[in-house]
């Protein structure tokens, strides 16, 4: 008699392939997309943690380029997306004015990677988060938040303009859409693994 089990010889032998879950940040100055990214690449609704900005920040936050904003992440965005059923990445999205990067260490403890969303009407916004990760040597890309669609230099100009290392990935992207941003993901996903074989360096010749 064959036993319950049994009766599936296929599903018996079958491996449990456990999900591997990953930190990754979504980093950047202010106002450049970090939480409509986070919002629309989550598979979750997303936590957020967004308050009004008051009178209180003024002469405190700058907020010169985008002063129809009026609210602030003043903790972390948080979203989680499944880009494979091997790979889970949960998405914390850091606040972007300067009086809340306190929070940036506690969140950066752990992540494999970061995307620094950059605004071309504002790059400077972005070297705080550059100097960031590469002091941790943390892997990033960055990523070209092309506001309505518009872009105003092509990936060259960005890279020289923000003078990082040529193998640091360059792609336009629109925080908007779920499809850009994925690709996005992929992209710093390949760049981690690259650093990672970078930095394990060549596998030694076994004597004989």
């Amino acid at each position: 008699m064959v036993s319950a089990s049994s009766d599936n010889p296929v599903e018996s032998v079958r491996p449990v392939i456990d999900a591997v879950a990953v930190k990754v940040l979504i980093s950047g100055g202010f106002g450049v997309g970090k939480t409509t990214m986070v919002t629309s690449v989550s598979e979750i609704v997303p936590l957020r943690t967004e308050e009004l900005i008051s009178e209180l920040s003024t002469n405190i936050d700058d907020v010169s380029g985008v002063e129809a904003k009026t609210s602030t992440t003043v903790a972390m965005d948080f979203g989680r997306i499944t880009v494979s059923p091997e790979l889970i990445l949960y998405l914390f999205g850091t606040p972007g004015q300067d009086r809340f990067w306190f929070m940036w260490d506690e969140l950066s403890r752990g992540a494999l990677g970061a995307i620094v969303l950059a605004d071309t009407r504002r790059l400077d916004t972005c070297f705080a988060a550059i100097d960031f990760f590469e002091r941790r040597r943390i892997p990033f890309v960055i990523g070209v938040n092309c506001f309505g669609g518009v872009q105003r230099y092509d990936v060259a100009e960005i890279r020289d303009a923000l003078d990082i290392d040529p193998f640091i990935p360059v792609r336009l992207c629109d925080a908007r859409e779920r499809e850009s941003n994925k690709k996005l993901l992929v992209t710093l996903m390949e760049h981690v693994m690259a650093a990672s074989r970078l930095s394990a360096g060549p596998v030694p010749a076994q004597g004989y």
